[in-house]
């Protein structure tokens, strides 16, 4: 559970730092081996193809997933923990497993969530695993977020209108150290008393100009396994990663149960319930068929546009 003094400075500054949540062998060991196997079969298949010209012996992960991007094999899709806001087929790789599953649910994780929303908690369906090699590594142009900078938003702004006045958070988790040299996120504090900005459809989804200072931005490092919690309206934005290995994390929502999530169409669960234990979900295997399902459902329907904001709005213009 979070201090009094830790929940007065996330009520006043709209963030919060906290070190030490995960547990290295316990919590993130897992994680990696997980990713490690799951990159190794990637690996395999694409130098088997001829996609990827270094051979897989002897390399590390961190070798193994900037060669597959220099290559321009895509490792993102495949490792993350949601489906796209795009054409979402039949066969739209995804990944959901036990490591991933037990750092969601957390029980150190959820208690400081509880302590912000209270008992009953539900996993938000926007999550994604956030992995930036290199920026000498970058191909020219390379504008995705989780892959080169952030630009600055709300995480209230890129939900659907539905979830506007749901109470949720941002538990934004480090695998790897954040610097600043690596590409560590930045907050501007207290903005998220303001209410939402204006946002703009440009290659992200970004804050419009003129709304926020980016003068009183303040950058957020934190050592693997601590974390950085925000407020829905908390502006942010990450920087770029100017070291030479990887920044490593993941980025997880909660809200309290029975609220909109702000993607109707991807799947939530109880993650905690102190009215009602017995709907928490204990199997990871339910939580992967839940995706699959969604995958299968959504790939036969329409596709439903998760962007709210209109490039032609007065704010855009």
């Amino acid at each position: 559970m979070l201090t009094s003094e830790q929940l007065e400075f996330f009520n006043h500054n709209g963030y919060l730092v906290v070190d030490q949540v995960l547990d290295q062998k316990a919590a993130l060991d897992p994680v990696r081996a997980e990713y490690d196997r799951l990159l190794e079969q990637l690996y395999a298949n694409w130098y088997q193809q001829g996609q990827v010209k270094a051979a897989p012996d002897g390399m590390t992960f961190d070798q193994k997933l900037i060669e597959s991007y220099r290559s321009g094999c895509d490792w993102f899709r495949p490792f993350d923990i949601s489906l796209p806001g795009d054409k979402i087929l039949a066969d739209t790789p995804m990944h959901f497993g036990p490591a991933i599953f037990d750092m969601v649910t957390n029980s150190r994780l959820l208690d400081i969530v509880e302590s912000l929303i209270g008992p009953e908690i539900s996993s938000n369906p926007i999550q994604h695993i956030r992995i930036k090699p290199p920026a000498p590594d970058l191909q020219k142009g390379e504008v995705r977020a989780h892959i080169t900078s952030t630009d600055w938003h709300q995480d209230r702004a890129v939900a659907l209108a539905e979830a506007d006045q749901t109470n949720m958070i941002t538990v934004w988790c480090a695998v790897t150290d954040a610097t600043e040299e690596n590409g560590c996120l930045q907050v501007i504090p207290r903005v998220h008393q303001d209410g939402m900005k204006p946002h703009c459809p440009r290659t992200q989804t970004a804050i419009a100009d003129n709304q926020i200072d980016v003068d009183q931005a303040v950058s957020l490092p934190v050592k693997s396994g601590g974390i950085v919690i925000f407020h829905p309206l908390t502006p942010h934005a990450s920087l770029i990663n100017r070291s030479t290995g990887i920044r490593w994390s993941f980025d997880l929502r909660f809200n309290v149960t029975g609220e909109p999530t702000g993607r109707a169409h991807f799947p939530e669960f109880v993650a905690r319930s102190a009215n009602k234990p017995e709907l928490e979900l204990k199997d990871w295997w339910e939580w992967r068929n839940l995706w699959y399902e969604a995958r299968a459902r959504l790939a036969d329907s329409p596709h439903i546009d998760i962007h709210r904001w209109s490039a032609d709005a007065p704010a855009c213009a």
